[in-house]
């Protein structure tokens, strides 16, 4: 099966759309006042000077991911494909690039207390490992069904890893209650102004080493990824057209860009766990109507075709999540043809468990 249709761009929004509500000081409790405070001091909206400023603090510590091309790959979308590796990253995937920009720009008083994320796997995973290097307690809100070798890397990493049910609690509620209680400070997984600019590094990194795109397909969850990417494209390739990818099961994003109006989902089923999230955020739903291009969708039969086509003919493994982007392009009816294309890679965290149930849906 292929994608649903390909969504052009609404009207474009403007700083003055984004409204962030946020209780007046005298209904805070005061146990979690330095968390309001710590969300308060972030910019609002993050910046190509914010991404550049996180390409200087995360220097020498991400690694600089590689790029790969395939001439079989070429031919089955008949377009130049360029494949930005975020598998090798440092905790195997993109996230390490906004947690180690967000933890770094802590205070003092803020490292020796400790952060609290919640994360279906490696949001959490690079929170713990980026802890770890800063020597900042960090604990971990992940699902009961997050993916076992997620879990296991974010205790090997030295998080603390508190799990909950995915259908009968919420992750954040359930995050917030505890960061109060012990005195943390939340860095959330997507809606985080230093999250946002330390995931479009990669694309920075993307551009300097392919030059110019005509696209660039990005997975898409919460809209972190996204929103830094197409903000450091509207700067550094200003004709490049940004593509956010979901799984069709979990569609809010694409849903949210068509109409204008933040749409939810409810634990989508989907082999795409790291796109599992209910909405975009505050911040990255207007991030996404003014600066991505278009939306679209994959089904999971498809996702698995195109991740086992990956690691067949680029020789990498990638999780399901991860080739959203690519399943777009090999199997879409977007129109790249001749077209030079770029694809985000997001990550590699696969647990090999899974592989027999995956065929059996393909």
């Amino acid at each position: 099966m292929s994608p649903t249709s390909y969504r052009t761009a609404p009207p474009r929004v403007t700083e003055r759309t984004l409204i962030i509500a946020w209780p007046p000081d005298d209904v805070i409790d005061a146990r979690c006042t330095h968390i309001v405070r710590h969300r308060m001091s972030q910019p609002i909206r993050p910046t190509f000077a914010d991404i550049q400023d996180a390409a200087r603090q995360i220097a020498g510590v991400a690694r600089r991911t590689p790029v790969l091309t395939s001439g079989t790959l070429d031919a089955v979308a008949n377009a130049r494909l360029f494949f930005k590796c975020e598998n090798f990253q440092r905790a195997g995937a993109f996230k390490f690039r906004g947690a180690y920009n967000a933890l770094s720009r802590l205070s003092a008083d803020e490292r020796r207390r400790g952060v609290l994320t919640f994360s279906s796997g490696n949001h959490g995973q690079a929170i713990a490992l980026a802890g770890r290097l800063l020597d900042i307690p960090r604990v971990i809100v992940m699902p009961t069904d997050a993916p076992a070798v997620k879990r296991r890397a974010t205790e090997a990493y030295g998080g603390e890893v508190i799990a909950y049910d995915r259908q009968t609690g919420d992750r954040e509620s359930i995050g917030r209650r505890i960061a109060a209680e012990r005195g943390l400070t939340v860095v959330p997984p997507y809606d985080h102004a230093d999250i946002i600019a330390g995931q479009g590094t990669a694309a920075c990194e993307f551009f300097d080493d392919v030059g110019s795109l005509d696209f660039l397909f990005v997975p898409c969850g919460g809209g972190g990824l996204l929103s830094g990417t197409a903000i450091a494209a509207r700067s550094l390739a200003p004709a490049c057209r940004v593509i956010g990818v979901e799984p069709a099961a979990g569609d809010d994003a694409t849903r949210s860009f068509q109409t204008g109006q933040l749409q939810t989902v409810h634990n989508p089923e989907t082999v795409a766990d790291g796109a599992r999230t209910p909405s975009l955020g505050s911040l990255t739903f207007p991030l996404v109507l003014e600066y991505v291009s278009g939306m679209t969708t994959v089904d999971d039969a498809t996702l698995l075709r195109t991740m086992f086509l990956l690691w067949e003919r680029l020789k990498v493994v990638v999780e399901p999540t991860a080739a959203l982007g690519a399943a777009a392009v090999l199997h879409g009816t977007l129109p790249i043809a001749n077209a030079r294309v770029g694809v985000i890679l997001s990550g590699g965290n696969v647990d090999v468990s899974e592989i027999p149930q995956w065929l059996r849906l393909l």
